[in-house]
């Protein structure tokens, strides 16, 4: 179920069961001349709410504003800080562990996230450490985009071609995920340039003029998007099931 869309009573009486929950964790980005802005929050979100489906897990908000400052050189794109993130997810983090949660499985779908999730988990550990306290709650990452499964399905889809941002198996799956959404547009030169993404937003563009790295997003498609759905399902459900137990 969704934690959205419970009473206090029902998570109540799913802590009698269980206690981990699943927190997708993406962006508000540009993503190309055909990606949606809400690429990298769409796709982990619809993996976990399937993965809750499936598997009878609680799946809570999704937290769609993420690290994306050398993005905001495109409009429609939002960053936050990293210390405004790292607060919401220290607060997030210690709000669900004071009602019993204790494993917390954040699935993320954005690269530029990975450093400053890591640092939340740090400050939280850190909070207990420094009063003597061992932590009363167990703290993880998953990346779909990282997971065996889609890894190998991108790279006999597209080979080189899957790049390193608006790509094509996030496009398909979020297309997938709105089908009313898909874009049809040509794109010149077919495979973006590549290079690095640190740097400031106006550097970024003038590096990556679409918004592209490195990426052929014309080959996206959504039946390619429902086959990383369930790749990136089995990846997820894989990890989850390795870091609680269950």
């Amino acid at each position: 179920m969704r934690l959205q869309h419970a009473t206090w009573q029902e998570v109540e009486t799913y802590l009698q069961r269980a206690t981990g929950i699943i927190l997708p964790i993406g962006s508000t980005e540009q993503h190309g001349p055909n990606g949606l802005v809400g690429t990298d929050a769409l796709c982990p979100e619809l993996i976990a709410w399937t993965l809750g489906e499936r598997h009878d897990v609680l799946v809570g908000p999704t937290q769609n504003l993420g690290m994306a400052q050398h993005h905001l050189a495109f409009p429609g794109t939002i960053s936050l800080r990293p210390s405004t993130l790292l607060a919401v997810l220290r607060d997030t983090i210690l709000s669900l562990s004071r009602h019993g949660f204790t494993h917390l499985f954040f699935l993320n779908g954005h690269g530029g996230n990975i450093a400053t999730i890591n640092a939340a988990f740090a400050e939280v550990h850190a909070d207990h450490s420094l009063q003597g306290q061992g932590s009363p709650v167990e703290l993880t990452l998953h990346n779909w985009f990282a997971g065996r499964r889609g890894r190998e399905l991108a790279e006999s889809l597209y080979g080189v071609a899957e790049g390193g941002h608006a790509t094509p198996s996030e496009v398909s799956l979020s297309w997938f995920a709105c089908p009313e959404a898909v874009k049809s547009v040509s794109l010149s030169p077919r495979v973006a340039p590549s290079g690095s993404a640190q740097c400031d937003a106006d550097e970024f563009r003038r590096r990556f003029p679409d918004g592209r790295m490195g990426s052929d997003p014309s080959l996206a498609s959504i039946e390619h998007g429902q086959r990383f759905l369930e790749a990136g399902v089995a990846d997820a459900w894989e990890a989850y099931q390795a870091f609680t137990g269950v």
